[in-house]
């Protein structure tokens, strides 16, 4: 397993492969594949474990300062790889038999750009690094959006046109740190990777991770199975999150948003901790205890 103290380094570029590298050797039957690229070029990595003609999606790293939710996906990986290597239970589950049926895969880091942006600043940006540091008068501490300026999860094609319309009421009409939903939807290299990866048709249901609030959000429109708000309430039954509704900018345009309106399947956007994003490295260790079992049993569920 990863040793403890690399938990506690923030997961720029360069400290994801290490982590992700460091998997790899120590469990080969983990995959990686990298679906996408990001608008600067990076490579949007996907995790993968058990059966891949049939999964559990979970993504992270949507929003720049949300970074915590990159370490908390591959530190599940870890300890979700080392049971399953060595045949033990995890949180009372033999996941190494339960993935032969069903899989689960993880995209760790949604929008590179954005979590380099905001842990290194506009230069990181590349050609994009004008369009940065006019958006937020050089100040990139409280960057969200992606290298162009668009919030990705503000850009998928659920509800968006109008959260188009609530983002220009609100004055946000250009490229901005966050809630900018881009000129139509999937305009983004990012959003157009996670949407074309669901589009395969093998995913049973997905999670969102973002930060923060310690709430799970569970329908979107006129989606309101049974069987998602059964799943919600026992998520949040082992994890003492609350379940919430989102309002006003946070309606539509999300993934989760997209994925329920698109497949009529369930999907949840889990927000992760309390505090100020971005939370800090500190509340790692706190979180992903709480998160464990959830996480597990968001896998079978």
């Amino acid at each position: 397993m990863i040793l403890p103290e690399l938990w506690h380094q923030k997961p720029d570029r360069t400290q994801r492969q290490l982590l992700i590298g460091q998997l790899l050797l120590d469990y080969a039957f983990l995959s990686r594949d990298t679906i996408g690229e990001s608008r600067c070029g990076r490579p949007i990595d996907l995790l993968s474990i058990g059966n891949r003609r049939q999964q559990v999606l979970f993504t992270a790293g949507f929003h720049g300062m949300e970074w915590l939710t990159t370490l908390l996906m591959i530190r599940f990986m870890d300890e979700l790889c080392f049971a399953v290597m060595t045949g033990k239970s995890l949180c009372g589950v033999r996941v190494g038999t339960f993935l032969n049926r069903r899989g689960l895969a993880i995209v760790p880091c949604v929008n590179p750009d954005g979590v380099e942006i905001q842990i290194h600043g506009a230069d990181s940006a590349g050609e994009f690094r004008d369009t940065v540091m006019q958006a937020c008068n050089g100040d990139t501490s409280r960057w969200q959006a992606n290298a162009a300026g668009v919030d990705i999860n503000h850009n998928f094609a659920a509800g968006w046109e109008t959260l188009h319309r609530q983002e220009q009421d609100a004055g946000i009409i250009s490229p901005s740190p966050t809630r900018f939903g881009g000129e139509y939807p999937e305009s983004e290299p990012e959003s157009r990777t996670i949407a074309a990866y669901c589009r395969t048709g093998n995913i049973n249901h997905a999670l969102a991770f973002h930060s923060q609030g310690e709430e799970i959000y569970w329908h979107f429109g006129s989606y309101r199975e049974a069987e998602a708000l059964r799943m919600a309430k026992m998520m949040a039954y082992v994890s003492g999150y609350h379940i919430s509704e989102p309002d006003g900018l946070a309606i539509g345009g999300g993934f989760k948003d997209w994925f329920v309106e698109q497949f009529k399947r369930p999907a949840f956007t889990v927000e992760i901790g309390k505090g100020e994003n971005p939370l800090p490295l500190e509340q790692l260790d706190d979180i992903y205890h709480q998160l464990r079992e959830m996480l597990v049993l968001a896998v079978v569920l």
